[in-house]
């Protein structure tokens, strides 16, 4: 209508902004449709990554491990192992809910403190650092996909990989886990005083020696797993090595997720096989399956991500939006690390009312990585501070589909228990975990500190 044109950043050329609203849109619409959802890179990445991670958890092996790791800690580190386990717990996307906030809370009430308190933490571990962990994960998967997918078009060849992030990430798992002992023993626990309740009629189910078994076994084919790629990326003259002999970048990292998708293959078939759980070749293929169904939610969603992605960037709306903002962000000299921290408190207000991660970075990732990747911003960067807002207001919102089943939990220890309650003692966590979690993250960019193989703040 208004005739926008602009010089793209990338090519030099002249866009201007079009309409989806047209004969040219409605074409674009249509013909691209089908090639915008099979092409789009979080697809293959996620699915690829969960026909691993889904087998380990339909055997057992990811359920197991979360219970035997609070139920067997030390009870003066119980603490500790609730919020390390729930962070963790990402691993199992969802089911980390279900299983260790509850455990925890029995866990507590048998050793004596509050069981609320253990509930919160182990809500606040699996909530609030959802997107932490020390493997790669589904989730990083899915966000560095639809990074990729944005950043392609601020310049040819640029890509976000799954490892990106994963140096900070592997640090923010032991970060949230000492800070969050220390909110759960000196904030929430002492404002709950005593436990003067009735106990739950819900107790905590024993770990079979079968389940033990099937651990060690499964800790025995991850050793010999990691041991065989040791193998082949040290040997000299290895192919997962560049030609310089290194590793950033190298076929190694480009390949990471089929290699971490064959050790959750290796671990959980271990494990199954020992559990009873896999009889025959058959079933490790039939226990995909099932995961695959569980994943079809995420189907729809991408399918929509893919789509809105794709139309975004062909109205060039995107371009304008980045070059416009830069622009003014130049003028007004806000181009530091301020301009970051403001996003990162706008995300986290924003995952208030979009508590999908991924549906939120599909909305924000069109306008502000080609924005901040002209204040010259890694769009690594940028995803990171992301993940760090979309973490910890996870367990504040209303909106967040298991904040009720945690209210149910806790209405087994107090009757009277309401939202209220729930929030108030949860609060602590996010406003606590939010502020440290990005302090961290400015002092990490302000030594210059690679945040994953070779990524760093700016380009």
């Amino acid at each position: 209508m208004f005739n926008v044109t602009l010089e793209h950043p990338g090519t030099g050329d002249q866009v201007s902004i079009k309409s989806l609203l047209s004969g040219e849109g409605l074409v674009f619409i249509l013909t691209s449709m089908l090639t915008n959802f099979t092409e789009f890179k979080p697809l293959g990445l996620v699915l690829g990554m969960m026909l691993g991670i889904g087998l380990a958890q339909k055997v057992g092996l990811i359920q197991t491990f979360m219970k035997k790791t609070i139920i067997n800690a030390p009870p003066k580190l119980v603490t500790y192992a609730v919020i390390f386990t729930g962070v963790l717990g990402n691993l199992a996307s969802d089911a980390a809910f279900i299983i260790v906030p509850p455990i925890a809370a029995m866990v507590f009430l048998t050793l004596g403190r509050h069981p609320i308190a253990g509930l919160a933490a182990g809500f606040a571990g699996v909530g609030a650092g959802f997107t932490a962990n020390v493997l790669i994960t589904g989730t990083d998967a899915l966000l560095s996909g639809i990074t990729t997918e944005v950043a392609k078009n601020v310049g040819d060849g640029l890509t976000v990989t799954p490892v990106d992030n994963w140096f900070f990430m592997s640090f923010s798992v032991f970060m949230l886990m000492v800070v969050g002992v220390q909110i759960t023993e000196r904030i929430v626990e002492p404002k709950l005083g005593k436990y003067e309740g009735s106990a739950s009629d819900k107790k905590l189910e024993e770990i079979k020696p079968i389940e033990t078994r099937g651990l060690r076994n499964a800790g025995f084919a991850a050793l010999i797993y990691l041991g065989l790629v040791a193998l082949a990326v040290f040997l000299p003259g290895s192919p997962l090595r560049n030609e310089e002999g290194g590793l950033i970048p190298s076929p190694f990292l480009d390949g990471i997720i089929p290699i971490i998708l064959f050790f959750f293959i290796a671990i959980a078939s271990a494990y199954g096989v020992t559990v009873g759980k896999v009889k025959r070749t058959s079933d490790v293929p039939g226990y995909m399956g099932e995961a695959m169904k569980d994943m079809s939610g995420f189907i729809i969603l991408i399918f929509a991500a893919a789509q809105f992605i794709a139309y975004f960037e062909w109205t060039n709306i995107g371009v304008w939006i980045a070059v416009s903002g830069a622009d003014f962000l130049q003028n007004i000299n806000l181009t530091g690390l301020p301009v970051i921290i403001g996003f990162i408190f706008l995300a986290a207000i924003l995952n208030l009312f979009i508590v999908s991660g991924s549906a939120q970075w599909a909305l924000m990732a069109p306008v502000f990585i080609p924005m901040f990747a002209l204040l010259d911003y890694n769009p690594a960067f940028t995803q990171l501070a992301f993940r760090i807002a979309d973490s910890s207001t996870n367990i504040i919102t209303p909106l967040n589909p298991y904040v009720p089943m945690i209210l149910a939990f806790m209405r087994d220890y107090d009757k009277k228990a309401g939202f209220g309650t729930l929030f108030s003692v949860m609060l602590p966590y996010t406003v606590i975990f939010l502020i440290i979690w990005t302090l961290i993250f400015v002092v990490w960019s302000l030594l210059g500190l690679p945040i994953g193989p070779g990524i760093h703040m700016k380009f």
